[in-house]
């Protein structure tokens, strides 16, 4: 490890550096905020090779693009020479293909088309064809006449047998779906960093590196869940336009990359307990969960010092021209609320992701007359001064997680209408209206009796950002990452010790007497008891000075440290910790 620094490997789907929206906010965040005590290397799935990255990583930050689509050759976005593709080329025969890539691909094919799930036999597999693509090329394997023949074969004899529930695709199907094989399963074509912990956005494909990363380092791996990925999917399956067996294909093949993600994922976090349900339901343990909210800067996102009122009654929101964000109920309220309140204005500020929807739009604001009512503002750059310019902010989603446009909308003081749809009412409490999703009366009636209550929007406002600053800072979610890192950093180091040395035993009188000193420990930290806190978990480190759980004393008393100011000291107590681990 550089500089005695942690190494993470954050693992992103579709999104960050590469595109705006509250997974890249988040990634950023994250990133801006550890650099100083972690280094980071992003590894990037994305599109295609020509998207144009958004933010700014740093010379520090090393950058892993992996582009499903856009290529010819699958090692075009691989930094080696071309003599390296030649020769794996020319290794990749025929008898190679046949002997050594066929079972490993028959295996993941039946993985991905049955209903039931071996995330273990499925980790195996994916590591075996990530060490054959060490040696043997990528393109040239899927690419076969051989690999046809097999894939067709074993599809066309899997759907004849009634009991597996898929139907008998044709031509078309069959070269889809092996399309969808080739094309996601590049990441098995690129090599994995060794570093000290991985953490992907999603319960997505981004997460397969990790799981790579684990069976080929051991390396401990932390899932982040924003919104529920197989729901989305889910939600999304009938705007596809698929024939029966590519939707039914697709949503397996999902299904196999989540129950992975789920299984091998030493520490899952999703941003909301909402989405604790569906990780529950999908058999992750108790144990393993961790929410860790999402947080924003409460500098930037202030509330304005303006004092001068709108010129309109005015409603903001801050979402993507999208269907998830359901802008036709919103118009809708709209037209109830102008019946009421004529000069109201609407601002929409966000980029056209489907620019179908946005169409379909623009032809109902027509038909409904709003004219001036109902603004489109296309993306802002500076999100605060949108917030700061509306008396209410209103988010009609039809599916959300935890998203940041009603956090920040919080922490700018502004009274939040939204629909009850995700961890939106973790984030809001009693400091908002939450209304049905696809309920334009009643979103219009919370609309009209905060725009007409002046007094009640500013006591709302006022309650948000107390909410915000207590839960939804950009400083928990460092340090909650930041102590995220640092357990499983220790943790994975401690089991490898273990296999190397004698471990003394351990009476289960001084294991009991530690665990009541550092539950005192965080109780008192919890309530601001620094001092006092800083004694107990001093108590826990002496009764057992030996104990795997000293690291994680050590690091949690540098955290206290950290919160009083206590800078050097904190630094101390986190040196002691990665000597003690052999970090």
């Amino acid at each position: 490890m550089d500089n005695d620094k942690l190494k993470v490997m954050l693992v992103t789907e579709g999104t960050y550096p590469f595109h705006h929206g509250g997974v890249s906010t988040w990634s950023d965040i994250l990133i801006n905020n550890l650099k100083d005590n972690m280094d980071f290397v992003v590894y990037s799935i994305i599109m295609n090779p020509y998207v144009t990255q958004k933010f700014n990583l740093g010379s520090k930050t090393e950058l892993i693009k992996v582009p499903l689509w856009g290529t010819e050759e699958a090692s075009e976005h691989l930094d080696i020479p071309f003599s390296k593709v030649y020769m794996a080329k020319k290794r990749t025969t025929d008898n190679v293909i046949e002997r050594e890539f066929i079972p490993m691909f028959l295996d993941l094919v039946s993985e991905l088309v049955s209903e039931n799930k071996d995330e273990s036999k499925f980790s195996v597999t994916l590591h075996n064809l990530y060490k054959y693509f060490q040696v043997y090329e990528y393109k040239k394997s899927f690419k076969s006449e051989i690999t046809w023949t097999a894939y067709k074969n074993f599809i066309i004899e899997f759907t004849r047998d009634k009991s597996n529930d898929l139907e008998h695709p044709g031509v078309y199907s069959i070269i889809q779906s092996l399309g969808w094989i080739y094309r996601f399963m590049t990441i098995l074509n690129t090599p994995v960093p060794k570093v000290d912990v991985t953490h992907s956005a999603a319960a997505a494909f981004c997460g397969i590196p990790c799981v790579l990363a684990k069976m080929e380092y051991n390396t401990p791996f932390l899932l982040t869940e924003h919104g529920v990925y197989l729901r989305e999917q889910y939600l999304s399956r009938m705007q596809r336009g698929y024939p029966s067996f590519l939707n039914t294909f697709l949503i397996r093949m999902i299904h196999s990359v989540v129950n992975l993600n789920y299984a091998f994922a030493d520490q899952v976090s999703p941003v909301c307990g909402y989405n604790t349900r569906w990780e529950r339901r999908f058999g992750v343990d108790k144990e393993k969960i961790q929410v860790i909210y999402n947080g924003v800067d409460k500098d930037v996102f202030a509330p304005s010092l303006k004092t001068e009122k709108n010129k309109y009654p005015t409603v903001v929101s801050i979402a993507r021209v999208d269907p998830a964000k359901d802008i036709i109920t919103l118009m809708k309220a709209a037209q109830i609320v102008k019946k009421e309140i004529p000069d109201v204005r609407f601002v929409i500020y966000g980029s056209i992701t489907v620019p179908e929807y946005y169409e379909e739009c623009l032809k109902m604001k027509e038909e409904m007359k709003l004219g001036d009512t109902f603004i489109f503002a296309g993306h802002t750059a500076n999100v605060a001064e949108a917030y700061q310019s509306g008396d209410v902010v209103a988010l009609s989603s039809i599916t959300e997680a935890f998203p940041y446009s009603v956090v920040e909308a919080m922490m700018v003081g502004k009274p939040v209408i939204s629909t009850d749809v995700g961890g939106i009412g973790e984030a809001i409490g009693d400091c908002g209206i939450l209304v049905e999703p696809r309920h334009a009366e009643g979103f219009a009636e919370g609309l009209i009796t905060l725009l007409k209550n002046p007094n009640l929007r500013t006591n709302l406002g006022i309650d948000a950002r107390n909410r915000a600053l207590n839960f939804f800072t950009k400083k928990n979610v460092r340090d909650l990452y930041f102590k995220s890192y640092l357990k499983l950093a220790m943790d994975a180091n401690r089991i490898i010790r273990v296999e190397e040395v004698a471990v003394v035993p351990i009476s289960a009188l001084s294991k009991n007497r530690q665990k009541l000193f550092m539950d005192r420990g965080y109780a008192l930290y919890e309530i601001g008891y620094y001092s006092e806190a800083i004694a107990e978990f001093r108590k826990a480190e002496q009764e057992l000075p030996t104990s795997p759980a000293v690291p994680v004393i050590l690091t949690i008393i540098s955290e206290i440290y950290r919160n009083m100011g206590e800078i050097d000291k904190a630094n101390i107590e986190l040196r002691k910790a990665e000597a003690i681990s052999g970090i």
